[in-house]
């Protein structure tokens, strides 16, 4: 008799748990379908009640309107400039500063690295008028530049994640490959680099994220329309799409595109995601 209680109390929970997960999906997902079904309507169709979830007709005048509105085809490419040289310049620089706070002896490491580590409590508002006035001394605003070249110092958060993958790794590989007549660098290339690939893409992904989904920094550095990014065309989306009830449309047309690259990435890149995440020690 206890057993089949216990049995079933296990299958009550099972079935709540499943519950949960399927409403937590559905909230999750439910903003998605409802920006595809908007920039899949008809302008009269935006405002109908009851809202219509399955657009009919189906119509792509949207993203027609959308072209014709602002330069997308020239945001999207901007975007896709500044987000990959981020992730480039990030994972080299990340990566290295990771290995020499995790693997190479020197006079003050730790207290570098705890160093390294408060700064990520500085919030970026305080550092922004600096940065701004060293960029516009050098002549590069409005330009790529103030977007990309930061990425290319390393991040502190990108740091400590790799750092815990490469404290991870073996000892005993790095004393074979020394006796080998191996250095840092043909250690670093070909032992942390291959092993903890997983946290790489992981910081790869997390950066491209990042630039791409950035708009105060193109608010702040970019002036040209020619140079702006999704996220800079998108914000002046809502006052160039036209007016009356066509703006939804084309509007959500242009948040599709704009997360059409983030979620294929994340969707290629799952598996690389969540082991890098475990292999780190952070846990959701």
């Amino acid at each position: 008799m206890r057993n089949e209680e216990a049995r079933l109390r296990q299958r009550v929970a099972k079935a709540m748990t499943y519950v949960l997960i399927s409403v937590a999906s559905l909230v999750a997902v439910f903003p998605i379908l409802w920006a595809i079904s908007s920039a899949l309507k008809l302008p009269q169709q935006q405002y109908q009640w009851p809202p219509q979830l399955i657009p009919w007709p189906v119509y792509f005048g949207n993203f027609t309107r959308l072209f014709e509105v602002m330069k997308m085809g020239r945001y999207l490419l901007n975007s896709t400039v500044i987000s990959v040289t981020s992730m480039v310049g990030m994972c080299i620089s990340s990566s290295m500063g990771a290995y020499a706070f995790s693997r190479l002896r020197f006079r003050g490491r730790d207290f570098l690295f705890a160093v390294l580590l408060a700064t990520m409590m500085i919030p970026y508002a305080i550092t922004m008028i600096p940065t701004f006035f060293v960029f516009t001394k050098l002549k590069l605003v409005d330009t790529f530049v103030p977007l990309i070249a930061p990425n290319w110092f390393g991040s502190a958060f990108m740091v400590f994640l790799l750092r815990q993958a490469y404290v991870a790794v073996p000892q005993e590989l790095v004393d074979a490959a020394k006796l080998d007549g191996a250095g840092h660098d043909a250690i670093f290339l070909r032992i942390f680099v291959p092993l903890t690939m997983p946290t790489l893409v992981t910081v790869a992904l997390l950066q491209f994220l990042f630039s791409w989904n950035d708009l105060l920094g193109p608010l702040i550095y970019i002036n040209n329309p020619d140079l702006y990014t999704v996220q800079r065309g998108l914000s002046l989306l809502l006052g160039r799409a036209g007016t009356g009830i066509d703006r939804r449309g084309v509007s959500m047309a242009g948040a599709l595109l704009g997360m059409v690259p983030m979620l294929t990435l994340y969707v290629f890149g799952q598996r690389y995601f969540i082991g890098g995440l475990t292999r780190s020690g952070i846990k959701g």
